[in-house]
């Protein structure tokens, strides 16, 4: 018989598994969205995105549609995309520049890029009303906190919380490590992203991607194909260009993805180490070397490039790949849908052949039309659709429970395919849901 856990939430999540609702209520996804994404920092983009005055991209903030923008005083704001007149969207396009100001299409109400009302027409027409052109109520609403880090930017809705730096802790690795990579230590954005709906739930995703044990069997095809080819060029003397290892890495035995390991921090926030050789001896790496040296000298540029990280996962939104400058962002629209933005950066002052190397791997593995990520958004649909039935209620992530390395806030598995970043995962989840993160 079947168990009926209704919206108890104290009942979803144990230790070693969850229950099937978590991913498939509606009434539970609703919850998600006034617990986790109204109150977590989510990355809303990157602040080269927007380089000039009045520039704006438009972002969703869990239902909340919004727009990053630049202000006159060359900092970044975050505000609603409402009006305050008769809530009309300000902007329906994905990116622009506001001109001479905002101005909404419907009564051409105007707007500053702080979001302070400018101009009403007609304002005469509202003397003696409850509202005063001026007040505040005149203004567009801004997020209650934008903070940046290393050029990335991030929002949170709710005005009380960790700040970025605390909530990101240790998992700003993330970006330090992307950053330290570019010999002017800057990124800049690559302005267009692969966009992606996924018909499943969110959670689905992200448990996937530190998930070392699927690599092997999911995409096993894909990275033996890779292999083979890599193998005959070898054979006739050859050496095979980055781009096959990027594939064929996707076939290591599952033996050595226990080699590796995952690393979980506070609020869900979790690292798998590298497993694939990102330093090959070929011209296009020593070149970027010597522009590394003379900027950081040779112990920094060793220290740099020696970082022995390939996934950061910042629960519950953002994914990244900083040796190869690849980002990705969840952004939740039901809960059986859910829009991943595939972002990738230029290293500054890093030779044009180790942007293509960065774009080839984009190409090759992050892009909706690869085997790859087919055969990953095969899988989220089945699984999705299986939770949904009543084939049995609980999902399974006993796999080294009991066996992770406590240590103060971080928790290490004992090998590469424990499913700790899913146990990890839904320790955050429990904490955000039951107000206690």
């Amino acid at each position: 018989m079947g168990v009926d856990i209704g919206l108890d939430l104290h009942k979803a999540v144990e230790p070693d598994r969850v229950h099937r609702s978590v991913y498939s209520d509606p009434g539970i996804f609703e919850l998600e969205m006034e617990r986790i994404f109204n109150k977590v920092w989510t990355y809303v983009g990157h602040e080269s995105q927007v380089p000039t005055v009045g520039d704006y991209w438009t972002v969703q903030i869990g239902r909340q549609p919004m727009i990053m923008v630049r202000h006159s005083d060359r900092s970044v704001r975050v505000l609603y995309n409402r009006c305050p007149h008769r809530g009309a969207m300000l902007y329906g396009d994905r990116c622009g520049n506001v001109g001479k100001g905002i101005i909404c299409s419907y009564h051409s109400w105007q707007f500053d890029t702080d979001g302070s009302c400018k101009a009403i027409p007609l304002d005469k027409g509202y003397q003696g009303t409850r509202l005063t052109p001026g007040d505040a109520n005149c203004n567009v609403k801004t997020a209650a906190r934008v903070h940046s880090y290393r050029g990335f930017v991030f929002a949170s809705l709710a005005a009380d919380g960790p700040s970025l730096l605390e909530w990101l802790g240790p998992a700003k690795v993330a970006f330090d490590d992307m950053c330290d990579r570019a010999p002017e230590g800057e990124v800049e954005v690559v302005p267009t992203c692969f966009r992606v709906i996924q018909q499943s739930n969110w959670k689905i995703f992200l448990e996937n991607q530190l998930d070392a044990l699927h690599p092997a069997v999911t995409h096993e095809s894909t990275g033996r194909a890779a292999g083979e080819v890599e193998e005959a060029i070898q054979k006739k003397g050859g050496s095979a260009p980055l781009s096959y290892h990027f594939l064929s890495a996707f076939a290591t035995p599952i033996s050595k993805w226990d080699a590796f390991q995952t690393i979980g921090y506070r609020h869900g926030h979790c690292i798998l180490t590298g497993y694939m050789g990102l330093r090959p001896r070929d011209p296009d790496t020593v070149a970027y070397e010597k522009v590394m040296e003379k900027a950081y000298g040779k112990k920094r540029m060793e220290e740099i490039l020696g970082v022995n990280i390939h996934h950061v996962l910042l629960y519950p939104g953002l994914s990244v790949q900083s040796p190869l400058q690849q980002l990705r962002a969840v952004r939740p629209l039901g809960v059986d849908k859910t829009l991943t933005e595939i972002w990738h950066f230029r290293l500054k002052g890093a030779p044009e052949a180790i942007y293509r190397r960065a774009l080839g791997y984009y190409n090759l593995v992050n892009s909706p039309s690869t085997m790859v990520n087919a055969d990953d958004l095969w899988n989220f649909w089945k699984i999705h659709k299986g939770l949904e039935s009543q084939g049995g209620d609980w999902v399974s992530f006993h796999r080294n429970a009991g066996q992770d390395l406590e240590d103060n806030d971080a928790t290490t598995s004992v090998i590469g395919t424990s499913e700790q970043p899913m146990r990890n995962q839904f320790k955050a989840w429990t904490q955000y849901m039951n107000g206690a993160n």
